[in-house]
């Protein structure tokens, strides 16, 4: 997908959007639910309520931050056309001020999919399990990634990190103690 000019209020709100969804791992509807005031002071933490009516502190990276940054500064620019009402709670706005609804993130997503990888089927749950998966085979511990997510059991967690077989030899050769050839050949030497 290519950077929205800063000209382009839907682009910094859509791109805002995905760097959340993906970036914090978040459910299509507790994106729906966030707030502008969702955020700790220095925006590296968002609250989030999951389901079960849980919330949780999630982090929010760098790239999100920048985009969120970028939408913030123009986000007055969705207020209705005619009334000039806006949502003054919600952080993601239609061209009308109101909240986005999780149908309409979902048609974004889907939207923004089909423009970029040429798949009209991209939904906001791939790139919940896209940055699972990610953040496993970056070397997350599976705990970690299960507090992210919100799930109560890990059982849920492991169904969403799908680890390429390079990357859980990678993972494997970095973590265990007598993994590698080094350390392997070091241990049959004595």
């Amino acid at each position: 997908m290519e950077v929205p000019s800063k000209s382009d209020p839907v682009g910094l709100r859509d791109r805002a959007l995905l760097e959340l969804i993906y970036g914090s791992a978040l459910r299509v509807g507790e994106v729906a639910a966030v707030n502008v005031d969702s955020f700790s002071q220095d925006m590296q933490l968002v609250l989030v309520m999951g389901k079960g009516q849980k919330e949780r502190q999630v982090p929010v990276g760098g790239p999100c931050r920048q985009a969120l940054g970028e939408y913030l500064a123009i986000r007055a620019s969705f207020a209705h056309p005619k009334t000039g009402l806006i949502d003054s709670h919600a952080l993601f706005l239609s061209s009308r001020g109101k909240r986005l609804s999780v149908r309409r993130i979902q048609e974004i997503v889907q939207k923004l999919g089909a423009q970029a990888v040429g798949r009209s089927h991209v939904h906001p749950h791939a790139l919940r399990h896209s940055a699972a998966t990610h953040l496993l085979e970056a070397g997350a511990d599976l705990r970690a990634i299960q507090e992210i997510l919100g799930h109560s059991s890990i059982s849920t967690t492991e169904k969403y990190t799908h680890l390429s077989t390079p990357a859980l030899v990678k993972v494997y050769d970095r973590s265990h103690p007598l993994a590698g050839s080094d350390k392997r050949a070091e241990e049959d030497k004595s």
